[in-house]
């Protein structure tokens, strides 16, 4: 399985303590910014900090009435609902938020992170529900998953501006860990003997989502974007439940399960192997499933990914290859093909949120 370089490609940051002198100078001086110039200027020089406070999602809920009021085809949130901190604060007033998820169908508890377009809490789509991207990283994929605590890899900015511009959906994003320790790939599958971590996120965390936000009852409002072993992880998630999820943006993925934790169990392995997988579902014709494959010019694995279009990219398989140039093998680069073309591909496929035109 191939892993992101450096494991994840973010920008490293480093600090010191500062001295308790210059921090009552800092003070002191975010206080006259503050008298000057209504706070932005404090905040945006990070002077304050809302980071780690609770945060919430969805503040026209309470104003929205019963799920009898929602849109067709829309799922107002089941509960219960979970508490979350605050990680990150975009330029844009959107935040990252992460709780802790203790799966009940896998029995594995881990942290997921929370992206919510300023769309979301538009009086005028308070009673319409809103298409989820489950965004998986590469790498160890645990105890954190790099879309939601590197927000400078650019994806819930990219997502913004698609939106703004009219060229793809405001998608919620669902950031959960996908391994369950450093030390092993569980090819988002139940390995025998092992965490059910295919459990966990095909069924705990799309109940999670529904749980907390405002969501869509059919498949087409479900789809997975990842890099590298969380490409391998999405698209064989869609592969195989169909009938749950539409879509998958895979970037820099491998083709076949390949952890060592099998251990000869062939049967299962293949039960979680895409190449078997879609041609089950070219066999039983449908229901029509979409996979875009992102391949950087400066990485390995185009051929394989062409050798899966060619043999498996028909009938109800539809896929399609998104070409970085001078893309290398990580996050930014894949966030940056999402920009050239993989979401506006995948929102053609996928369920939008509707105004609602008595707003």
């Amino acid at each position: 399985m191939q892993h992101d370089q450096q494991g994840d490609g973010r920008p490293t940051t480093t600090g010191s303590r500062r001295p308790h002198r210059l921090r009552l100078l800092l003070i002191s001086g975010g206080l006259a910014l503050t008298l000057a110039g209504g706070g932005a200027a404090a905040y945006k020089f990070g002077l304050f900090s809302d980071i780690g406070d609770p945060v919430s999602f969805g503040k026209v809920q309470e104003n929205t009435a019963t799920a009898s009021e929602a849109l067709p085809e829309v799922l107002m949130p089941t509960g219960p609902a979970a508490s979350f901190v605050r990680t990150s604060r975009l330029p844009d007033g959107t935040q990252i938020g992460r709780t802790t998820l203790a799966g009940k169908k896998s029995g594995f508890t881990g942290d997921v992170w929370v992206w919510v377009p300023k769309e979301y809490d538009d009086p005028r789509y308070a009673r319409s529900g809103f298409p989820v991207l489950i965004s998986l990283p590469g790498g160890r994929g645990y105890p954190t998953n790099y879309w939601g605590t590197g927000p400078g890899l650019g994806l819930q900015q990219a997502v913004a501006d698609g939106a703004k511009a009219g060229r793809s959906l405001p998608f919620i994003l669902i950031m959960p860990v996908t391994n369950a320790d450093t030390k092993h790939h569980f090819d988002g599958s139940d390995i025998p003997g092992q965490p059910k971590m295919g459990t966990w996120m095909a069924d705990d965390v799309p109940d999670f989502a529904k749980a907390n936000f405002r969501t869509f009852t059919s498949r087409d409002g479900w789809a997975f974007m990842g890099s590298s072993a969380g490409g391998f992880n999405g698209f064989k998630q869609l592969l195989k439940y169909p009938d749950r999820f539409k879509a998958a943006i895979a970037s820099g993925t491998d083709i076949v399960p390949d952890s060592p934790l099998w251990k000869g169990n062939t049967q299962a392995m293949d039960a979680n192997n895409p190449e078997k997988l879609a041609a089950k579902l070219i066999d039983t014709k449908g229901p029509d499933v979409y996979i875009n494959f992102q391949i950087g010019t400066k990485e390995t694995g185009r051929e394989q990914a062409e050798k899966f279009m060619r043999e498996y990219g028909k009938g109800p398989v539809h896929t399609s290859l998104q070409v970085i140039q001078d893309g290398e093998h990580n996050g930014k680069s894949y966030v940056r093909g999402m920009r050239e073309g993989s979401l506006e591909w995948i929102s053609k496929v996928m369920k939008g949120p509707t105004p609602d035109p008595g707003v």
